[in-house]
């Protein structure tokens, strides 16, 4: 059994509970971290302590860390999971994805409870657009520019993690598109493709990069158990070696759904600029999000998600094991039984 404690706020989403079974695998005691209301189906294992946390309550912060903590006083390893990728507006990216971790972050060090090592999950939209003359890869040294009111609101939390250097031993990752089976986003493509059609924005060629979950995770505990000379006070692009054109995606997805013909559609900048607009505002009037808005737009036409990805591979030897075709195989196999599982019910 392994003697270490490991923490994983935001545990409840795609990502999350993955990290989850990671953790208890690698024999882990492993709490996990969600809202009263977050859905529990990825987090059944017994052997998982639940920890519910209010992050709009600084006093309820302060309560659970001081009673939900190890004998030891406080966890080896705390994963920062928790996140936004679509809000109504900045103030609630600004509220979930950096005030929560200032808060949680400025209790922890108050109690005295800073782990041992505290891996924030940031994303590749912290970085900005990259180059798109060139197409020169984006590297851990990219010095950030963000276009979004998400990628923005992660890179202020990253910096007040700078802020921070001397109290906490932070490890951020900036991941790429992670996909994998429940994910929704990359869904929504397959899902398309598999009624016959590829849609996408723009005439300008658009490299794209992924990264599979079980990579991702792997990679996380990786950095965590790597050397603290390799990976404290570093931030890490975590992606797939390669990029893929749209063809290429649109190809590997059509041979795994066992799809003959599929039509790609491409609609103008300004036609997509459009629709999402509108689809924001009517989400809007009506209290919710969309996942297609113009924060969105701004991420989907960006052409170039080219990374680099040396700085992973020398600090903690992070190696990639699936590659697409791979882990869109093992996604659109999870996509196809839970489709037919619904015709059934």
């Amino acid at each position: 059994m392994n003697s270490k404690t490991i923490l994983i706020v935001g545990a409840g989403g795609f990502i999350g509970g993955f990290i989850a079974r990671k953790a208890l695998e690698k024999g882990y005691d492993t709490w996990v971290g969600v809202r009263k209301s977050t859905s529990r189906r990825y987090l059944s294992d017994s052997r998982l302590h639940i920890v519910e946390f209010d992050y709009d309550d600084t006093d309820s912060i302060d309560a659970v860390l001081q009673s939900q903590c190890p004998r030891s006083g406080r966890w080896d390893y705390i994963i920062w999971n928790l996140g936004a990728t679509k809000c109504e507006n900045y103030a609630d990216f600004n509220r979930i994805n950096c005030t929560y971790l200032e808060d949680f972050v400025e209790s922890l060090l108050k109690l005295g409870k800073a782990p041992e090592r505290f891996l924030f999950m940031s994303s590749l939209s912290a970085l900005g657009p990259g180059d798109e003359k060139n197409y020169i890869p984006l590297t851990d040294k990219t010095i950030p520019s963000p276009n979004t009111r998400y990628g923005v609101s992660k890179i202020k939390a990253e910096t007040f993690l700078d802020m921070k250097a001397n109290a906490l031993n932070w490890i951020v990752f900036r991941p790429t598109g992670v996909y994998g089976p429940h994910e929704k986003d990359y869904l929504m493509m397959i899902k398309s493709i598999d009624r016959g059609f590829d849609v996408g924005m723009g005439y300008k060629r658009q490299m794209l990069t992924f990264i599979y979950v079980e990579d991702l995770v792997d990679a996380m505990f990786d950095a965590l158990e790597a050397p603290a000379e390799n990976v404290i006070h570093k931030k890490f692009i975590i992606s797939e070696d390669r990029a893929y054109t749209q063809k290429e995606f649109r190809d590997i997805v059509k041979r795994h759904l066992g799809k003959k013909t599929v039509v790609p559609v491409k609609l103008p900048m300004w036609i997509v600029l459009v629709v999402s607009a509108l689809m924001e505002k009517m989400a809007v009037a009506k209290g919710k999000t969309s996942t297609l808005n113009r924060d969105k737009f701004k991420i989907m036409k960006q052409r170039n998600w080219t990374c680099d990805i040396t700085g992973a591979v020398n600090a903690f030897g992070f190696v990639p094991r699936w590659n697409l075709d791979k882990g869109m195989e093992e996604t659109i196999k999870a996509y196809l039984a839970e489709k037919q599982q619904k015709k059934k019910s």
